[in-house]
């Protein structure tokens, strides 16, 4: 059984190896990413995705020791109209990503201003773009992401050694509201029915990676479901990241997600269940594939996340079914060598 802790934590000794006493995982983020040395191989990333009925928002900030990646993208969930602009600045000069989770992030570069600005119980995410999709189609996005007090996340450091290791922190279903504007129209966020997602993740990677990932919220009935799965990352460590929230109150899972899925034709029909119980059933129907290829210097990523919608059930650990019906959320394939 994965261990919970309760109690502030840093993830590294005074050698830059993983501290055993962090290994686990809690319901807040109260780990201290204090990653040092081990040059090349540190991974650091803050990742915001916003959905609501009619749009898909996301952006990102991450430094990957020789390199700082950042990148925007937009899906309008109608018309299926997308498009993303990606930056890369050799060694990662001027990007500084803070140790806590809540802690401001920032980056200004030629192509776009991204501001991640912590307000307490909130965060602020600013994007400027003024070329976005071409010289006279700018995106400007101003949204504020609520943390309802005490809501429950999955926080978990993954051991791979005592030299490579990961932590996590996967903060879905919090309510969203503000502007982006793209494409000629603003669309509109309101926190009754659009939902962040936040990814925070710091640690020292292998070179070669694989992982699954899937994320959805929305309002079930009334309440406010959110849920969180991996897979191949975590295999095993003993650790996971999926977990169901439900009105701020986080059901961990510690067993495994099967992932069911064809590779040749990711737009087939997903099934993610449980390992050993009946937890988690659900099937994701892809309505759109987005390809996200690197190759840069010594980065070669290859990203296949499928938009759409999840249709079964889940349950939280005191045994509540919580039917799931066309609930958008995504789910991906990666692959890196980074």
């Amino acid at each position: 059984m994965a261990r919970e802790i309760t109690e502030q934590v840093d993830i590294c000794d005074g050698k830059g190896r993983l501290a055993q006493d962090s290994i686990g995982w809690a319901r807040q983020p109260l780990f201290n990413c204090n990653v040092s040395g081990s040059f090349l191989r540190k991974k650091k990333w803050n990742y915001w995705c916003i959905t609501s009925p009619e749009l898909l928002f996301s952006v990102t900030i991450s430094h990957l020791d020789y390199a700082a990646v950042v990148f925007v993208y937009v899906l309008d969930l109608q018309s299926l109209r997308f498009q993303e602009k990606t930056t890369l600045v050799p060694f990662g000069f001027g990007c500084r990503m803070p140790d806590k989770v809540n802690a401001s992030v920032e980056f200004e570069g030629k192509q776009m201003t991204i501001s991640f600005e912590e307000k307490g119980d909130s965060t602020r995410i600013l994007v400027q773009c003024p070329h976005f999709s071409g010289k006279e189609q700018p995106l400007v996005a101003d949204v504020l992401v609520n943390r309802p007090r005490g809501h429950e996340s999955v926080n978990v450091v993954v051991p791979w050694s005592e030299k490579r290791f990961q932590f996590t922190s996967k903060q879905t279903a919090l309510p969203a509201a503000g502007t982006v504007n793209w494409n000629g129209k603003e669309y509109i966020f309101k926190s009754n029915k659009s939902f962040g997602c936040l990814d925070f993740g710091r640690g020292v990677w292998p070179y070669h990676s694989t992982w699954n990932w899937a994320q959805a919220a929305g309002i079930v009935n009334g309440r406010t479901v959110g849920f969180n799965f991996g897979g191949q990352w975590t295999d095993g460590t003993g650790q996971t990241e999926n977990g169901i929230v439900v009105d701020s109150k986080l059901s961990k899972i510690n067993e495994d997600i099967i992932w069911a899925y064809d590779s040749s034709n990711y737009m087939k029909p997903w099934t993610l269940k449980t390992d050993g119980t009946d937890q988690v059933l659900l099937t994701f129907q892809p309505l759109f594939e987005r390809k996200a290829a690197t190759n840069a210097f010594i980065i070669h990523s290859a990203v296949h996340q499928l938009i759409g919608t999840f249709n079964g059930y889940i349950k939280t650990n005191e045994g509540e079914e919580i039917i799931i019906e066309s609930l958008v959320g995504w789910a991906e394939d990666h692959r890196a060598s980074w």
